[in-house]
């Protein structure tokens, strides 16, 4: 196969970048992949006016990368389509999470082609053609998001703006070799999304990395008053993943619908995580697919008719006849029905609480084969529905997942897999794929307050399992002012106490300072033994965070560790 190309990173100008951007179009001549490109020269208008933002002393953390956004997510001063002709409209306020990058220095190239409104998994149900795959175009390019992910994958734009109901973020991703991010459903608010299902639908992100998808889904996150189903992170959200994590796969007859190229590819990279210290647990996951079918087959499809079924129903020029037959079917569910599904799903999600007890992950694979185009024009229902098999169930679970590149299969091309994860578990689902792409974890989740331990909670001692219980992140090592003196204290386990004698009275004290959720810091508080304390401690770089101590009367009589500098160094000697 012909690999794909991404941009390589020489730090060029955001003016630099249209320029490479519209040579790349022109290059690979792909016109499937747009519905609406944005004239070379306004697209310059805003590199220049990012440029002026950065030279007036702006922090833009995406200074001049450029976005291709789905036809589904309104651009101010571009229209919307969703794939459809007649649909039209002008969006006149930009979607909010869209609007975030670009405040952020982003730059917006156009809007990609789709499925006809966000209504499959192959990229093969637009008016505006069927966008081909970005490294073999009798592939299809796997929808809904298919503009997006190939515009990304040809390396034209930086960062893809999708949309995830049903795996739309995520297919794209793993057939060609790059990351989609679908993260807990209203962390990235909707606003400015046209629905398919809308009590399921996601903005994803696309990129050719993990960091990069995670820096640009960091700064879509937060609440939106337009977007009644928005959600921000909670306050016991875990920050990072254990280190000796616990991850569960699938059983061999789950992976039943897998073409043997992926079913080997999948194997090597369950082989290839394990391999990183992680523990694998087979586990049966035939009750998430069960409740993956309930999103077409089942009454939650009404939604989808609630959404545009009227507007289809009237027959309009360029409605794709797929797309209008599922919409059209979607009329006929009764409110009872609806109800027992909507009860189903509530007893699957408790199914899944139990399949993935004791694990901090499922690993799945992404999707099931890669047809070609005249495979799936020759039977567009039955391949679409397959190919969905593993990612159906995630929004109706209230799952997040990280699509990354798996082991490629036997011929060279791409095979990807998912990290999927309770709701609000997404840093974990970051940190574990960051491990199979061999990469250092970004940071998704900001927030939560700065801990400073220097003892039993240290990495590696006998009490760090309790930061890893709270999901705390490792931030760095650390070293206090010289106003503090380090005792061994007479307890079980044993630790050492801190206790500030005042400027030049101690010594530097060597610790580690983590990251912890604002829940997990009150729990850890709840249950301090006496008599260790949480209080300020100052640290040598002048920063003040909260920090473990102990009362001045518990140091009476015990061993003065100070001169050590530390206690591994004092366990140590």
């Amino acid at each position: 196969m012909s690999t794909v190309t991404t941009p390589v990173s020489d730090a060029p100008t955001p003016t630099d970048r249209v320029e490479r951007a519209f040579l790349r179009i022109a290059e690979v001549h792909r016109p499937e992949v747009w519905i609406t490109l944005r004239e070379k020269e306004d697209v310059l208008a805003d590199a220049r006016d990012v440029e002026a933002r950065v030279a007036a002393g702006e922090r833009l953390p995406l200074a001049g990368l450029l976005l291709a956004v789905k036809d589904n997510v309104d651009v101010a001063g571009l229209p919307t389509t969703a794939a459809c002709p007649d649909f039209s409209y002008p969006a006149t306020v930009t979607a909010s999470g869209v609007a975030r990058l670009v405040a952020q220095g982003a730059v917006v190239l156009g809007k990609t082609n789709l499925d006809q409104f966000a209504t499959g998994l192959v990229g093969t149900r637009s008016p505006y053609g069927a966008v081909r795959c970005g490294w073999d175009p009798d592939r299809v390019s796997g929808g809904s998001s298919s503009g997006s992910a190939v515009a990304v994958a040809l390396g034209i734009a930086d960062i893809g703006i999708g949309t995830d109901t049903a795996g739309s973020g995520r297919v794209p991703a793993a057939l060609h070799g790059i990351v989609g991010l679908k993260l807990t459903l209203g962390v990235i608010p909707t606003h400015g999304v046209v629905p398919a299902c809308i009590d399921y639908d996601c903005l994803t992100v696309l990129a050719p990395d993990l960091g990069g998808a995670a820096t640009a889904a960091r700064i879509m996150v937060g609440a939106e008053p337009r977007d009644p189903r928005s959600r921000v992170w909670p306050a016991d959200v875990r920050l990072a993943a254990p280190a000796a994590p616990v991850v569960a796969v699938p059983r061999i007859e789950d992976l039943a619908d897998l073409c043997p190229e992926y079913l080997a590819a999948f194997s090597a990279t369950v082989a290839g995580l394990e391999a990183t210290g992680v523990e694998t647990r087979s586990v049966d996951i035939s009750g998430l697919l069960e409740a993956a079918r309930l999103l077409y087959d089942g009454a939650v499809v009404a939604e989808r008719y609630a959404a545009i079924g009227t507007f289809l129903g009237a027959g309009p020029a360029g409605a794709d006849p797929t797309v209008a037959a599922i919409v059209a079917a979607a009329k006929t569910p009764a409110a009872h029905e609806l109800v027992a599904d909507q009860d189903a799903l509530v007893r699957a999600k408790a199914t899944a609480a139990a399949t993935l007890a004791g694990c901090d992950a499922l690993l799945l694979p992404t999707t099931t084969e890669h047809p070609t185009i005249a495979a799936v024009q020759a039977d567009p229902i039955a391949i679409n529905r397959r190919m969905g098999t593993y990612t159906n169930f995630c929004n109706l679970l209230d799952m997040a997942a990280v699509a990354v590149p798996g082991t490629p299969t036997a011929q060279g091309n791409p095979f990807g897999v998912m990290v999927v994860v309770p709701a609000f578990g997404d840093q974990v689902a970051v940190d574990l794929a960051a491990r199979l792409a061999a990469v250092d974890a970004p940071t998704l989740v900001e927030g939560g307050a700065e801990l400073a331990v220097f003892g039993a909670h240290l990495r590696g001692q006998a009490l760090h399992f309790q930061l890893e219980e709270i999901g705390a992140r490792f931030e760095g090592e650390t070293v206090t002012t010289d106003a503090y003196r380090l005792y061994a204290l007479d307890t079980v386990p044993p630790k050492p106490g801190l206790v500030r004698r005042g400027a030049g009275l101690g010594s530097p004290i060597v610790g580690e300072v983590f990251r912890v959720s604002h829940a997990g810091l009150g729990r850890f508080l709840a249950a301090l033994p006496a008599p260790m304390t949480l209080t300020a401690v100052e640290l040598s770089d002048g920063r003040s965070v909260v920090g473990f101590g102990c009362t001045h009367d518990a140091v009476d009589g015990a061993t003065d560790i100070t001169d050590h500098g530390g206690w591994v160094a004092y366990r140590t000697a």
